[in-house]
């Protein structure tokens, strides 16, 4: 048989490599497209994942719907704000045993990046809830019960200790309306808010789908909290 004829196959093959390494990055991302493709279990893979829907009237929301306020859902004898500034400031020190933090530091606040001092009765640092209730309220926690909603309230995945001014200038706000003013934080920020939503089936507007999506596009191996 003429040697041509076995040569070809060979010849096609190396040329199918040369095509596919000319199109593919070094990091294995098509070659033209913005930074990786998202990983699997990645928060902008997530977002696709949220139920889009319009947002609800805000009627009958009270901060009371979401239960009695720093519940100790986890029953370790500390309230849940005090659970959660233990775990995200340093040089932590109690007014009383364990639970009452008297004072401690935020070394770098998520939402400015600066250097917070806490002190109980005159406190700097805020609980914020990443996704906020009122937010919750008119996307889906309405009709939720009781118990799922005081869940929602002290679940630590949605609770950050943060500057109070900056949580304050955010208010009800979502993505599409307000973003940490600390950039190096907004991803994580935004990985977490699709986190909260998907766990709890908190549904978010298109407008807060597209901002969801141009935020975690710049870092698409953003994994969730």
């Amino acid at each position: 048989m003429p040697t041509y004829r076995t040569a070809a196959p060979a010849a096609l093959l190396a040329a199918a490599v040369l095509v596919t390494s000319a199109c593919t990055a070094e990091d294995g991302s098509p070659d033209g497209e913005r930074g990786a493709p998202p990983a699997g279990g990645s928060a902008l893979a997530a977002v696709d994942t949220l139920t889009v829907k319009g947002r609800a009237p805000r009627t009958g929301y009270a901060r009371e719907e979401f239960g009695r306020a720093w519940t100790d859902v986890d029953r370790n004898g500390c309230g849940t704000r005090d659970d959660i500034l233990k775990r995200d400031l340093s040089g932590v020190t109690f007014k009383d045993g364990r639970c009452k933090v008297a004072s401690g530091t935020l070394a770098e606040d998520p939402y400015t990046g600066r250097s917070v001092t806490f002190t109980r009765g005159r406190s700097k640092v805020d609980i914020d809830h990443v996704v906020a209730l009122s937010d919750a309220w008119q996307k889906g926690a309405q009709k939720w019960d009781a118990g799922k909603r005081t869940r929602f309230a002290n679940d630590p995945l949605n609770l950050l200790a943060v500057d109070s001014t900056a949580n304050r200038r955010k208010s009800d706000g979502d993505t599409a309306t307000w973003l940490p003013p600390h950039k190096a934080y907004r991803c994580s920020y935004v990985a977490r808010q699709v986190a909260v939503k998907r766990k709890y089936g908190v549904w978010v507007t298109a407008g807060e789908r597209d901002a969801m999506k141009r935020v975690l596009g710049g870092c698409p191996r953003q994994a969730l909290p």
